[in-house]
């Protein structure tokens, strides 16, 4: 199980640093807006991320 976990991190630094490495400009940009927007906003998009997350691997993994 807890390779499982290890690799599933893993997985989630290369994404995020592929989409840092081949957008740099694009990511700047991004996180420039990203600070325009209020703290409730940020929670709520990070929950909804979140919540996605769990119903799909609820539907992977039954």
């Amino acid at each position: 199980m807890w390779a499982e976990i290890a690799t599933v991190l893993a997985l989630v630094l290369v994404f995020e640093g592929l989409l840092y490495a081949l957008l740099p400009s694009q990511m700047k940009d991004f996180m420039l807006r990203l600070a325009t927007h209020s703290s409730s906003v940020i929670r709520n998009v990070g929950l909804l991320a979140a919540s996605a997350g769990v119903f799909v691997i609820w539907l992977i993994r039954g």
